[in-house]
């Protein structure tokens, strides 16, 4: 009531006036007119359909509906309230219109996607001015129709009558930088000379804005360069370009030379750290702006809120949860989907439901967020069932939402459900989105249908950087490196990810020497590599034990900021332990202040790898002690430590301690790990009996290591139960013959020599049989 009390309190004013005197003449026109203009302000402000029709009926009732100024306001407040077919109702009662009628017509229908009938109103117009060409390019910039906006433009400057204003170059720029023709925005900075607006800030900003979603950072650089005093909206500009194009620490560098900032300078530095997944810096950077008297708003909640969870901060995310509460009166759509999102990928469902709950509007974004917290902590089914939920309220799912749910068939690898989904994007009209494209081919590849991965990247129109390296990625999984390295040549631009996937791929399928021809080129095309390239690429240099290049690697990750990455740092521990120098390894793990799991294994791998169990335990026993607590992989490296340096009752206990302690079920690697140390030390029918007991099939590399403590004590019985064993997995293989035909040999048994030669032939024969069949 209080909102439309002024509106309602004037009505009532104009109703006694009218009552006094049914004529006009004791107020003047002019009064009048300008009474009403207030009004309908007014009404249009507040978005009040009733107060503008009464207003409407007051005008016509005073005798005033002719006045082609009041016309014109309806017009106006119609349009802006959304009643477009009202509003062309007046214009086309308008009897001697002027181009403010036209314009605020045109202007209207553009508002409200009638880009046609804007259009042809247009056409019809007897004088345009710069005003009916700027509301024609804004109308079709604003409904999606760029290419038209720059026809539109040219058009007007092709036009003798007309001159294009600021606003006019604002469009047409605007317009540029989201097609990304570099080319043009050379042409639209000419004509900005060309008509002497070179001077200005404004036009300054709009330049620079366009060079920069041009990917013409250098001609960006030289307009801002030559700005005596760059507004901040330039300022800003740069922060945001030099993070894309010359990363992090650059933006940083222009962040803190900015002589003064606003909430925006904050909010796009606050966004660059967290995008980054620096959390901490990012919360630091929050903390400074907060202490210099800027406001927050759901923006730089919404960064930080991601920072927290990036980094599993759940103590800093309550802090922030309380602040937001305190500070901000309705809770934002988007801030309480940041809320959810944190919750529930530090573990706190229920809070994350919580706060669903309490959020006035559920709208696809946050139903989106609780599905995609849910399943990334595990608990896919139910992310499912949240999902069958936001249709049966009914909530409207779009691209985002799809695209989420189909990483949780992905994790579930449920391709009948996937194939489900795939047809609903369809049926909702978001099937050829780039989001949900990019789920296709991921979900298809986990699934094992590499060739339907395929097809559904064939079938997308628009591609991005995501898209190629998805499909790269489903073809290293599928371990067809070849054509993997086909996608990658043929993609229209790379970045750091690309180069990364492609990398990884020549690695996980052995070919390091090619993994490392491809690091040499990536620094040859002058892409800056990361902390995933060092790791991947060290890994490389450890396979090879190539310790020159290895060094190198190292010493690039130092100059480019790596060298106190915990993930690079653990790479060169395995790099220095396979390459022999254990010493070296040593002191690059005492260097890592911020250890994880992953830095103990390797370290553990590495003695376990040079014959040193004892030390292998000494560090196990270490990490125990300040509060680790080991995966299988630990595991792997302490039981082979023990098999390597012959401890058979520190093997036992720390077998049994595995399950019995941390809860891990032992797989076919620490079986072999076990057969391996019982073997070596004359145990053999301890280790038969082991693999007898194991709850999972023995595979060839159990059966392996019992050969081999067989071949060490020449026990020729239970060589042949692992050779016959052997033989069962892996018809092929002929090395299993070889060593059963050298113990026969060392034992003096030369009958199971001859024996193991026939069987050999034999196999070789009906291999060769089978073949020609085929």
């Amino acid at each position: 009531m209080s909102i439309r009390s002024p509106i309602v309190r004037f009505l009532s004013t104009q109703q006694k006036l009218v009552c006094q005197n049914s004529s006009i003449s004791q107020n003047s026109y002019v009064d009048l007119s300008q009474w009403y203009y207030e009004a309908l302000k007014t009404s249009a402000s507040q978005k009040s359909k009733f107060a503008t029709k009464k207003i409407h009926a007051q005008i016509v009732s005073s005798g005033l509906y002719s006045s082609t100024f009041l016309q014109n306001h309806l017009i106006n407040a119609y349009s802006s309230i959304g009643l477009i077919n009202d509003a062309v109702r007046v214009f086309s009662e308008t009897e001697f219109r002027n181009v403010f009628s036209w314009n605020t017509m045109i202007s209207g229908l553009a508002d409200s996607g009638l880009m046609k009938e804007a259009e042809k109103l247009f056409d019809e117009m007897p004088d345009k001015d710069s005003v009916s060409w700027n509301s024609m390019m804004s109308g079709y910039f604003n409904n999606g129709k760029v290419r038209d906006t720059i026809k539109m433009f040219v058009l007007m400057v092709r036009d003798c009558c007309c001159v294009p204003d600021l606003f006019s170059f604002s469009c047409a720029m605007k317009a540029c930088a989201s097609l990304g023709y570099v080319k043009l925005a050379f042409q639209l900075h000419g004509l900005v000379t060309k008509f002497e607006f070179r001077g200005g800030t404004s036009i300054s900003s709009s330049i620079i804005d366009m060079y920069i979603k041009s990917r013409a950072l250098d001609y960006a650089e030289r307009v801002f360069s030559r700005i005596s005093d760059p507004n901040l909206f330039c300022w800003n500009s740069m922060i945001y370009a030099y993070s894309k194009f010359y990363g992090l620490d650059m933006a940083l560098d222009l962040f803190n030379r900015m002589p003064e900032r606003d909430v925006v300078s904050w909010n796009t530095m606050i966004s660059i750290l967290s995008q980054h997944g620096i959390g901490e810096q990012t919360l630091t950077m929050f903390v400074q702006m907060c202490s210099q008297g800027f406001v927050p708003n759901s923006m730089t909640y919404a960064s930080v809120l991601s920072a927290c969870t990036s980094i599993g901060d759940l103590q800093w995310g309550a802090h922030l949860h309380a602040r937001v509460l305190r500070m901000v009166p309705n809770l934002d759509v988007y801030v309480g989907s940041g809320l959810i999102d944190m919750y529930a990928k530090c573990g706190w469902l229920e809070y994350a439901k919580q706060v669903f709950s309490n959020l006035k509007e559920q709208n696809e974004v946050s139903w989106t967020s609780l599905i995609g917290g849910v399943a990334q902590v595990g608990c896919e089914e139910e992310a499912l069932e949240i999902f069958r939920k936001m249709r049966e309220v009914p909530v409207a799912s779009d691209e985002f939402t799809v695209a989420t749910v189909l990483g949780v068939c992905s994790s579930l690898k449920d391709k009948s459900l996937g194939e489900q989904l795939h047809a609903y994007a369809k049926k909702i009209g978001v099937g050829s989105s780039v989001p949900v494209g990019n789920a296709l081919v991921t979900m298809y590849a986990k699934c094992g249908s590499v060739q339907t991965a395929n097809h559904a990247f064939d079938l997308m129109p628009v591609k991005d950087i995501i898209s190629w390296t998805a499909i790269i990625t489903a073809f290293s999984q599928d371990g067809n490196v070849k054509k993997a390295r086909e996608y990658f040549d043929n993609m229209p631009e790379r970045n750091v990810i690309t180069w990364n996937s492609m990398l990884g791929t020549y690695i996980q399928n052995g070919f390091w020497e090619d993994g490392l021809k491809l690091y040499i080129l990536m620094l040859r095309r002058q892409v800056k590599p990361d902390w995933i390239t060092y790791a991947t690429s060290l890994s490389a240099c450890s396979y090879l034990a190539v310790m020159k290049l290895g060094n190198q690697i190292v010493a690039q990750a130092e100059k480019y900021g790596f060298s106190s990455d915990v993930t690079v740092l653990n790479s060169v521990v395995t790099m220095y332990s396979r390459c022999g120098r254990i010493g070296d390894a040593q002191k690059v793990f005492e260097s890592i202040i911020t250890k994880d799991i992953v830095t103990w294994n390797a370290m553990m791998s590495g003695y376990a790898q040079s014959g040193q169990g004892r030390k292998v335990i000494e560090i196990f026993e270490e990490m125990l002690k300040l509060g680790f607590k080991p995966d299988h992989i630990s595991y792997v490296s302490i039981l082979s430590g023990c098999s390597y340096s012959g401890l058979v009752p520190e093997g036992q206990y720390y077998f049994n301690l595995m399950t019995k302690c941390h809860g891990i079920s032992p797989t076919c690697e620490h079986y072999v790990c076990m057969v391996d140390l019982l073997g070596r030390a004359g145990l053999l029918e301890q280790a038969i009996n082991l693999i007898n007991d194991m709850p999972l099939e023995p595979n060839a590399a159990v059966w392996g290591a019992l050969l081999g403590g067989c071949r060490i004590h020449g026990n020729t019985e239970l060589a042949e139960v692992a050779v016959s064993n052997l033989i069962n997995i892996d018809v092929a293989d002929s090395g299993s013959y070889v060593l059963l035909a050298n113990l026969y040999s060392d034992s003096g048994k030369l009958e199971g020599v001859l024996d193991v030669r026939k069987l050999m032939r034999e196999r070789r024969n009906k291999e060769k049989s089978r073949l020609q069949l085929d």
